[in-house]
């Protein structure tokens, strides 16, 4: 048998009955209880909340630009300095190199032109394409002035599609270059069906962060 009382909890076991006479000679029997407490009210220990957020960061939710890790920003113009004070910076950096073969004259059409797919022509609109959305890119040296050094190479034409090679620092995310270029270059040559990048891992964070 249990007993309940208050939030203490008791344990009832019964001993053998015991037959005693009442005043009218009549056996009468009735158990002996061994009452023993088993549990307490129990203890808690109060809840410890910190109130120190030292170790908590600001988080950008920009997720197209990788700038806001830590990129050796002591060596670059700030984003809110001068066009000249970032070519000044700019200029002490080598711009991204262009394969001579591959380094054709650039041919500006506007998107929905329909150029024939051949590779002089992917060429020369990949020309375009480093001048038209250079902010992506360190051909400028007001971009190497803010730590911009990325560069697009061509690499084959497979058929219909395209390939790519990335390399430097980019201050976006590396698959947003690779499809920016991709919709830039298919836009004028719709024969294209698809613009891959040489290795994967060229679009990855850590191939950012270990360009120069």
């Amino acid at each position: 048998m249990i007993l309940r009382f208050s939030s203490l909890v008791f344990l009832t076991t019964a001993c053998p009955l015991l037959e005693v006479t009442a005043g009218f000679g009549l056996p009468v029997s009735f158990g002996v209880f061994n009452t023993r407490k088993i549990l307490q009210k129990p203890t808690t220990t109060p809840l410890q909340m910190s109130d120190d957020f030292s170790n908590f960061a600001y988080m950008d939710d920009d997720d197209d630009l990788l700038f806001d890790k830590e990129l050796d920003r002591k060596d670059y113009a700030k984003e809110e300095d001068s066009q000249e004070f970032k070519a000044e910076i700019g200029g002490s950096l080598e711009a991204p190199e262009i394969d001579p073969e591959h380094d054709v004259e650039p041919i500006f059409v506007p998107q929905g032109t329909q150029l024939e797919l051949t590779e002089d022509n992917v060429l020369a609109l990949l020309s375009a394409c480093r001048e038209e959305i250079g902010t992506l890119f360190g051909y400028s040296a007001e971009n190497r002035g803010v730590g911009i050094t990325g560069g697009v190479d061509f690499v084959e034409l497979d058929g219909p599609i395209v390939m790519l090679r990335l390399k430097g620092r980019f201050w976006h995310q590396r698959p947003t270059v690779l499809a920016r270029v991709g919709a830039y270059l298919i836009g004028r040559i719709p024969e294209i069906i698809d613009v891959v990048i040489e290795d994967e891992y060229q679009l990855t964070d850590e191939a950012n962060e270990a360009a120069l």
